[in-house]
């Protein structure tokens, strides 16, 4: 699909409302345009774990596709397929690392840090999806929730610093 953006504005969001598609133009303020918003944020977050990150590392290519998927998922057309290649992820990077006896506190390089910070913008975007009628239960939702865990497992592969484990206080 070949995309051409020559001007970047077009003013016809001016007035509070978006084209979207089938369904017109809605407010900005509409529950879908707030998930894609917070797919979108995700995303750059992504965007900025990968300038931490050398292109030869295995997990730089593994997020440049998920940020692939991410823009296929504004436009509806991610399938289930997606989810069990999620899965298969988790369990190929959770291998290689030692099992955790309590919580772990976000942090780490900055790579990891951000990473944390991917995950929990992925679950606000799980909970606004739940909230969108035709979405809640559907491959979008599992895709966002397996998504956030294989953040959570990157963030520790990535991680060239010691853990932080939570301890009741």
């Amino acid at each position: 699909m070949e995309i051409s953006l020559d001007r970047i504005y077009t003013g016809e969001g001016d007035d509070g409302r978006i084209e979207l598609g089938r369904l017109g133009r809605v407010a900005k303020t509409d529950a879908r345009i707030e998930v894609a918003g917070t797919i979108d944020e995700l995303n750059s977050h992504l965007g900025r774990a990968l300038a931490e990150l050398e292109p030869e590392e295995p997990v730089h290519a593994l997020l440049v596709e998920i940020q692939s998927d991410l823009f296929d998922m504004g436009a509806r057309i991610l399938g289930a397929g997606r989810v069990a290649w999620l899965e298969d992820r988790c369990d190929e990077y959770n291998a290689s690392l030692s099992p955790l006896s309590s919580f772990l506190l976000p942090g780490g390089d900055r790579a990891a840090a951000e990473l944390h910070v991917s995950r929990t913008v992925c679950r606000r975007a799980e909970r606004r999806a739940l909230g969108v009628e035709g979405l809640a239960g559907g491959d979008d939702v599992r895709y966002l929730n397996r998504l956030s865990d294989l953040l959570f497992i990157l963030a520790r592969r990535v991680n060239t610093r010691a853990e932080r484990i939570w301890r009741s206080s």
